[in-house]
């Protein structure tokens, strides 16, 4: 689990592709630095998401790990989804419905985490310790 002193929400602008990156670029690389930083991508606004446009995720992902953070994706549409997917970005970042969700998951467990009914945490993927 991370450990957040903030989370800090950045809204993506309409257009994340090569045209656009070096100014995004710029105000993501404050955003990465410092210790355990947690980000929330809102891609509310998001129409275009070109090559570059995952590059940049996947660099900043890369420095946010660096210093033990975490990055999660909010309000991602299907078309934008389609393409994390196609380029298998989605496996890498958790996503939200909203940029809210994505906030308070810094901070909460699932439900499912505290489940004493193995056949239920394995539908989930959670493993328990054998002892």
């Amino acid at each position: 689990m991370t450990t957040c002193r903030t989370v800090t929400v950045k809204d993506l602008p309409e257009s994340v592709t090569l045209n656009h990156i070096a100014e995004l670029r710029r105000e993501l690389v404050p955003l990465a630095h410092g210790d355990w930083p947690c980000l929330v991508l809102d891609f509310s606004a998001v129409r275009e998401l070109d090559r570059a446009g995952v590059e940049l995720l996947l660099r900043t992902m890369e420095e946010v790990v660096k210093r033990n953070g975490d990055v999660k994706f909010a309000a991602v549409s299907p078309q934008i989804g389609m393409i994390l997917e196609l380029t298998r970005v989605d496996r890498l970042f958790e996503f939200f419905d909203n940029a809210a969700d994505a906030v308070s998951s810094f901070t909460s467990f699932p439900l499912v985490a505290f489940s004493r009914d193995a056949d239920e945490n394995q539908r989930h993927g959670i493993v328990q310790p054998r002892g």
